[in-house]
C-alpha cells in the first residue's frame, strides 16, 4: 500500500499516549503524517521516536516531507476551550494541514454503583470522553471548513454504549460512549455540508493502559465475553482495528458518513 487514499495523509490522533497507540505506527507505515497529542507528553515523544527513528520502516512520505514522520502536541482534552483549541493550531500547523482526526481520549473513573458515584467522578470522566471530544472536533472542523478541505473524523466510541456491552458500575462511561455514538450521528450531518466525514468506531474489550487488570482481577469476565463475539473469539486491534481506521480514512469511504462500527476485540 503506497499510501492511504494514493496520496500522504495528516492524521492528528488524540490520546496517543496509552492504549491505541499502534494506529499512530500502522497509519505511519500506510504513509500518513502523525500528530499524537495527548496530556503526557513524555509518552508522546516515545511514540514519535520510536516512528521517526525507524524511516526505514516508516518511508512511504519521505520523499515528500523530508525526515520529520510524527510530532508530538501536549493536549489536555479536559482543559478549557481555548487551549483546546490553541493545541489544535499547533497540530494543524505542524504539517500544515489534518486529513484526518481520531478522538480516543478515554478515562473509565472507578467501577461504582450509580447510588455511590460522586458528581466530581462523574464530571471528570463525560468531561474527558464527551466534551473532550465534541471540544476538538469543533475545532479541527473549523480548520477544515475554513480551508475547504474534505476530511474524516473518527470518534472511538465502545460496545459498553451498545445495548449488547451495558455491564454494572460504569454508568458514567458507559453513557458517555452512548453519548459519543449519538454526537457522532449528528456531527456526520453537519459537518457533512462541508464534505467532512464523521464515524465512530465501538472496540469491545481488548488490552490497554485502562483495561490491563481487568481480565485479572475477574477471571470468569473472559469466556463470558466470548460468548457475546459473534466468531466465538477475541481479535487484536492491529489488524482488526487499523485496517477499519485505514479504510474510513480512505477515499473509498468518501461516501462513508454517519455509521457506529462495532468490533469486539481483545489482544
Amino acid at each position: 500500500m503506497e499510501s492511504v487514499g494514493g496520496q500522504n495523509r495528516h492524521g492528528h490522533r488524540i490520546g496517543a499516549s496509552s492504549g491505541l497507540g499502534f494506529f499512530c505506527l500502522d497509519l505511519a507505515k500506510a504513509g500518513c503524517r502523525i500528530v499524537a497529542a495527548a496530556r503526557r507528553v513524555e509518552k508522546l515523544d516515545s511514540l514519535c521516536q520510536q516512528i521517526n527513528n525507524n524511516k526505514m520502516e516508516y518511508s512511504m512520505s519521505l520523499t515528500i516531507y523530508g525526515t520529520r514522520l510524527a510530532v508530538a502536541v501536549e493536549l489536555d482534552v479536559t482543559a478549557d476551550p481555548a487551549a483546546i483549541e490553541a493545541s489544535v493550531w499547533k497540530a494543524w500547523d505542524a504539517f500544515g494541514h489534518i486529513d484526518t482526526l481520531i478522538n480516543n481520549a478515554g478515562f473509565r473513573g472507578q467501577v461504582r454503583s450509580p447510588l455511590t458515584l460522586s458528581p466530581e467522578e462523574w464530571n471528570q470522566v463525560v468531561k474527558t470522553i464527551l466534551t473532550g471530544s465534541w471540544l476538538v472536533a469543533k475545532s479541527v472542523g473549523k480548520r477544515m471548513r475554513a480551508a475547504a478541505r474534505n476530511g474524516s473524523i473518527i470518534n472511538i466510541s465502545s460496545v459498553s454504549g451498545l445495548n449488547r456491552g451495558v455491564f454494572r458500575g460504569g454508568v458514567a462511561c458507559d453513557s458517555s460512549k452512548a453519548a459519543i455514538d449519538t454526537m457522532t450521528k449528528i456531527v456526520a450531518l453537519e459537518f457533512g455540508d462541508y464534505k467532512i466525514r464523521v464515524n465512530s468506531i465501538a472496540p469491545g474489550l481488548f488490552k490497554s493502559e485502562i483495561t490491563e487488570n481487568l481480565f485479572n482481577k475477574k477471571l470468569g469476565l473472559k469466556n463470558a465475553m466470548k460468548k457475546l463475539v459473534p466468531l466465538g473469539e477475541f481479535g487484536e486491534g492491529d489488524p482488526a482495528l487499523t485496517c477499519l481506521v485505514r479504510y474510513l480514512i480512505d477515499d473509498s469511504s468518501e461516501y462513508v458518513s454517519g455509521n457506529i462500527f462495532r468490533q469486539h476485540l481483545h489482544c
